[in-house]
């Protein structure tokens, strides 16, 4: 079966062009997450707090959020793969210049550029699958460009590991840059079908009404990712925390991005037999994740391996889905379900770093956890609300 509104060719070999964005979009957001990873090296070595490189981590974000609206009407209107190959070598920029800067000023900037850039990429994706991918396949593609993001804690965790004690946090960093320039060279098979068109693709529902729904799942997407957020940028300072060592934390940063990677697929895939059912899976694992906040915040290191697997799975695993759901409702404007999806989780990852590190200076770990636990359950609310009114409209 064939999407409606799609050429036969358009549905073939379409997931080629999926990986190659999923590929993108996780070097791209990557810059944020290595800073974090690397933060407790940096603090000591620039002889600045934990505070101030919250402030600079959550200037990445905020340059994303704020930065997306122009990045949705870049990508209704530019090629996808010129749009996402300037992406990725932006993080390859920004990477390298905070790996030479001696001040939080100078890399403030990098990251503030590359989060610009890093806006990019969830609009595209969006009109990339609403074009190219059938409705029976796109709760698995949205998953795949959803387990990105996952995916962009594996190479900080192992540069925590293996470079960072041997070789320094500037190496490291070094290293990080030049491992984003590696999807350039597959942007290519994101290209979309001639004469197919965003605004066409799909059914979709009509925009009317739809805006309040769209809101409510952003302002979601923005509690859920505060709390998440908070729990993969600090990973490894609450797992040392919680009575774990560096290296092992940091590898088991790498193996609960894997898992997240896992559980964004699967869900996909399974999620595409009753796409219908996408919110309430969604509510589910925004549930599930402020338990697992609720478990990093006890503090022992068996609670904080269960919870940062639960954290990182489910609580950090509906992006895909979301998406994929966004997608149904306003599949005639592609681009604004990327866009959706994208301010709500980069406004909640701009308040989550600084403020983490300013809680977790009032409060300790424990109390910031709890209260990052308590924005998951906010956001489970909001994803309810906003579902109830999306159905309300559907039976107009």
């Amino acid at each position: 079966m064939i999407a409606r509104g799609l050429p036969a060719k358009a549905c073939t070999s379409y997931w080629p062009g999926i990986v190659a964005a999923a590929l993108t979009t996780t070097v791209t957001v990557m810059p944020g997450f290595t800073v974090g990873a690397l933060g407790p090296a940096i603090e000591q070595d620039l002889r600045v707090s934990r505070t101030a490189v919250g402030l600079m981590i959550s200037a990445f974000y905020a340059a994303t959020a704020l930065g997306s609206p122009i990045a949705k009407r870049a990508a209704a209107r530019l090629p996808a793969p010129v749009v996402l190959a300037v992406a990725a070598v932006a993080a390859c920029a920004a990477l390298l210049v905070v790996s030479q800067a001696d001040d939080l000023a100078t890399m403030t900037a990098a990251l503030v550029a590359g989060g610009l850039s890093n806006g990019l990429v969830q609009p595209v994706a969006g009109r990339l699958i609403a074009a190219r991918v059938p409705v029976r396949r796109r709760s698995l593609a949205a998953g795949t460009i959803g387990a990105a993001l996952g995916a962009a804690t594996i190479v900080p965790g192992l540069l925590v590991a293996l470079v960072l004690p041997v070789h320094g946090w500037r190496t490291a960093m070094v290293a990080a840059g030049l491992i984003a320039l590696v999807p350039v060279l597959l942007t290519p098979l994101t290209r979309l079908p001639p004469g197919t068109s965003p605004e066409r693709v799909g059914r979709g529902a009509t925009a009317r009404g739809t805006g309040g729904v769209l809101v409510l799942w952003a302002l979601a997407a923005a509690l859920s990712a505060t709390g998440n957020n908070a729990v993969a940028t600090y990973f490894v300072q609450l797992g040392t925390h919680s009575g774990l060592p560096a290296t092992v934390t940091g590898n088991l940063l790498s193996l609960s991005a894997l898992l997240a990677v896992a559980v964004r697929l699967a869900a996909g895939a399974l999620t595409d037999r009753a796409p219908h059912r996408n919110p309430a899976v969604i509510i589910a694992m925004m549930l599930t994740g402020a338990l697992g906040l609720m478990m990093i915040a006890i503090g022992t290191p068996v609670t904080f391996v269960l919870g940062a697997a639960l954290a990182f799975s489910a609580g950090w695993g509906w992006t895909g889905l979301l998406l994929a759901t966004t997608l149904r409702l306003v599949a005639h404007q592609a681009e604004n379900a990327g866009h959706t999806v994208q301010i709500g989780v980069y406004t909640g990852a701009t308040i989550a770093p600084y403020a983490f590190a300013a809680l977790s200076d009032a409060f300790g770990y424990a109390g910031s956890a709890l209260l990052a636990a308590t924005a998951a359950l906010a956001a489970a609310a909001s994803m309810t609300a906003g579902t109830l009114l999306s159905r309300r409209l559907g039976e107009r």
